[in-house]
């Protein structure tokens, strides 16, 4: 391995480069957080001679809603919230991954096999990641990392897609001679994610996060999605782009997630097709009673929600570089209202008491009172919404959402230019 970077002599090459990616006014702050990267990778693991620092950003999903794993159509941006990492070799045949408030995660690269004990782990996506690159014919060698995190876990961003970006860069760099493209980072991310990890996730999380910026993606060939950039800038319009935390955890709710993509191929397998992009839509309405009986009324919302919600990234995209703000808007608003209706994706199953999604839209959208718009984030169940907030309301909406459900629960965010990437 080869590393150009030491934090004993060569400190002020990555404040440039941190001052590159965060932007004017970030960097002392960003470098006392990559200052204390590196304490924690020493107080773990001792001195090292040479490290090397990554990073990957969370991301946002901007439009299309659980579009992505039906080869769909996705407006969505990394963000300026990441988790980052020290690394350096560790002589053996082990990664030892330390993130900051978890316990250390050991892989012993002669076993790269499935573990089912491992389900549901940060574990099982080091394992996948790593048994993807190996399988190529990648010689992937021992190293040590410490990684710390500001994308909340549970929020939504998808700190998991970020950490496995982070893992593949991480490898790509190292032992693979950058030979996977973003594109590629991301279709391992989902691997490791799908076949290791155990949860049935579609491609958006890791493709915003590994390709950067804002982006549009059709996913009509998974293999070869189509990504193309969307300049714009939120604030220019005279609104801020706000994730806010509603207080609830989707950690446990893989289920909820799974009966998404297990209903929706029960639409498909009537048509003897796997996705529903291969369904032309006027079969599907053609077909309606007998999907009904076969397959289930919600399953047949949720169709109807992603035939939807694929015109809508049309039009969102449309609008944003045509400058219509306000066409934007009210796609943002169609699609949150069809993700409660149809999609139903704001209250888990039989959830009577605890109900914190739909609490924090209905107040959102109160407080906005007809400007702006908001809208279920993400996965959903659980999590965050987003909204798109006038400047001028900014500060009483914070305030007001914050009282809610508590202090520092609403973010205001930026679009980040790049993906996953190594700093020094």
């Amino acid at each position: 391995m080869e590393y150009t970077f030491s934090p004993l002599t060569d400190f002020e090459q990555l404040e440039s480069a941190l001052e590159k990616l965060y932007g004017q006014g970030q960097q002392a702050a960003q470098a006392a957080r990559y200052r204390g990267l590196l304490q924690g990778f020493s107080d773990t693991f001792g001195g090292a001679e040479h490290l090397a620092v990554f990073s990957a950003p969370g991301r946002t999903e901007i439009g299309g809603n659980h579009t992505d794993h039906q080869h769909g159509k996705v407006l969505a941006g990394s963000v300026n919230l990441d988790v980052i990492a020290a690394v350096a070799p560790s002589g053996d045949n082990t990664i030892r991954i330390q993130s900051e408030g978890f316990p250390m995660d050991v892989i012993d690269l002669a076993d790269l096999s499935i573990r089912e004990e491992e389900k549901n782990t940060s574990a099982a996506i080091i394992r996948g990641i790593a048994a993807w690159f190996s399988q190529r014919g990648c010689r992937v060698e021992g190293f040590n990392a410490y990684t710390t995190s500001n994308v909340l876990k549970g929020s939504g961003l998808s700190s998991s897609a970020a950490f496995e970006v982070l893992v593949g860069t991480i490898i790509n760099h190292l032992f693979y001679g950058q030979q996977c493209t973003p594109v590629q980072i991301a279709q391992i991310g989902q691997y490791a994610e799908n076949v290791y990890f155990g949860k049935p996730s579609g491609l958006l999380d890791q493709m915003a996060s590994s390709v950067g910026n804002m982006v549009t993606i059709d996913f009509a060939d998974n293999a070869n999605p189509i990504v193309e950039r969307v300049d714009f800038d939120f604030a220019h319009s005279g609104y801020a782009l706000c994730i806010v935390d509603s207080g609830a955890d989707h950690a446990d709710l893989t289920d909820e997630y799974a009966a998404v993509t297990r209903e929706l191929k029960e639409v498909c397998a009537h048509f003897g097709r796997s996705v529903l992009r291969e369904v032309p839509e006027a079969d599907f309405y053609a077909e309606l009673p007998t999907l009904r009986r076969k397959a289930g009324d919600r399953a047949v919302l949720r169709a109807i929600h992603i035939y939807e919600d694929n015109r809508r990234v049309e039009a969102q995209v449309k609008a944003l570089r045509a400058g219509d703000f306000d066409a934007f808007l009210q796609q943002v608003t169609a699609s949150g209202l069809s993700s409660w209706r149809l999609l139903q994706n704001v209250v888990p199953a039989g959830y009577t008491h605890h109900q914190e999604v739909a609490v924090a839209l209905t107040v959102c959208e109160k407080l906005l009172n007809g400007r702006g718009a908001c809208r279920v984030h993400g996965g959903g169940f659980a999590g965050t919404i987003q909204a798109f907030v006038p400047l001028d309301m900014l500060e009483r909406f914070q305030t007001e959402m914050e009282r809610l459900l508590g202090d520092g629960s609403c973010h205001v965010l930026s679009i980040r230019p790049v993906g996953g990437v190594r700093l020094v």
